[in-house]
């Protein structure tokens, strides 16, 4: 137990130490404090622009309507995990609301989501939202993937049975891939009959390099499928037929290990997003496998992460929060992170670049 202390010590430590190298603020022209990453001399390329943890900056009420009857409820986010952006449309599972968080951009609109009878969801890990606006949700509870149609209505669920334990979900090239956490492969089913197994995938027999031991998460683009494995504490990656091809990270405190990998995205130029829950942030390596830097860290101020799980990439959304740009940037695109404890539920960052 004294052992275990120790270690943990130096490792809290060891981030402190890392994350303090990689953050710096600024005031911007209009008086707010600017956070970027990474810390000067070297250019800044992401901003940490907001964060929010409740209904609360997404309530559209008046002065005479607070006047008449009083001022709204504030909704809180509770314990999010996964997170998906799609439609105007920002969906996060909650572990212990048993349901969504959902927020609509274009109507600045909060609501919670806990479906009812056949659409029940019992602890929502993950979730996708695909080119029809359909919702797909991983439970890792109740044992299936549940889908919602574009209005949230029930449409189908899915698993492989009592022993079946999904905990990400993806659609690419007409097909549902799914993790399972419970049998230690990735299985691929037909998207318009979900039930329809077409195939799994392990990376192979135990001791080998490609072998899946704990799949938790899962991010498809046109060239690769990326799967976090939890329990080798390592990232790999297999083309759409599942065939292995490399993966990167191992045990450790250092830069460019993990300790509790979990949500993972890609952006276009396929430089890889793996949150750390262990170390509370954030690390972004490139197509090569290379680390580039990091961002986050459980810091107790703006930008940082508190046991961080969702992670999600969006290019479509820019527009409502572009006003948290520093004047001397441009925003790429933004990137959501969830912490499933502390007052910033909900990290919003954003990839920038120097105006010339």
């Amino acid at each position: 137990m004294y052992r275990k202390f120790i270690f943990y010590t130096v490792f809290l430590i060891a981030g402190v130490i890392l994350f303090s190298s990689c953050k710096t603020s600024k005031l911007s022209k209009s008086g707010a404090t600017t956070i970027l990453y990474p810390a000067p001399p070297d250019t800044a390329r992401l901003q940490f622009l907001t964060s929010f943890s409740s209904s609360k900056a997404f309530q559209n009420q008046s002065k005479f309507s607070k006047l008449i009857v009083g001022e709204k409820v504030s909704l809180p986010i509770i314990k999010p995990f996964g997170i998906e952006i799609g439609n105007n449309k920002i969906y996060i599972c909650d572990l212990e609301l048993e349901g969504l968080e959902i927020i609509n951009l274009k109507k600045n609109s909060f609501e919670y989501f806990k479906p009812t009878g056949k659409g029940t969801l019992k602890k929502p890990l993950n979730c996708f939202v695909d080119k029809n606006s359909f919702l797909y949700i991983a439970d890792g509870e109740r044992k299936q993937v549940v889908i919602f149609d574009n209005n949230l209505n029930y449409v189908n669920a899915f698993g492989l049975g009592s022993e079946y334990k999904p905990t990400d979900v993806n659609v690419f090239d007409n097909k549902i891939w799914v993790t399972d956490i419970k049998n230690n492969k990735v299985d691929v089913f037909e998207q318009a009959k979900p039930n329809k197994l077409l195939f799994s995938f392990s990376g192979g027999e135990d001791g080998e390099e490609g072998r899946l031991y704990q799949p938790t998460n899962i991010y498809i683009t046109d060239k690769k499928v990326y799967v976090t494995d939890f329990g080798e504490f390592k990232i790999k990656t297999y083309d759409h037929k599942g065939n292995y091809l490399s993966s990167l990270g191992s045990y450790g405190r250092n830069l460019g290990q993990f300790v509790r990998p979990k949500g993972i995205a890609v952006d276009k130029e396929e430089n890889l997003f793996v949150v750390d829950t262990g170390f509370e942030n954030t690390q972004i390596f490139n197509e090569k496998g290379q680390l580039l830097m990091f961002f986050g860290g459980n810091t107790g101020g703006p930008g940082g992460m508190y046991l961080p799980a969702g992670i999600t990439i969006d290019y479509n959304h820019i527009e409502y929060f572009t006003k948290y740009v520093d004047a001397d940037y441009t925003l790429k695109y933004l990137v959501f992170v969830t912490s499933q404890y502390g007052k910033d539920k909900i990290g919003v960052y954003g990839a920038i670049m120097q105006k010339k």
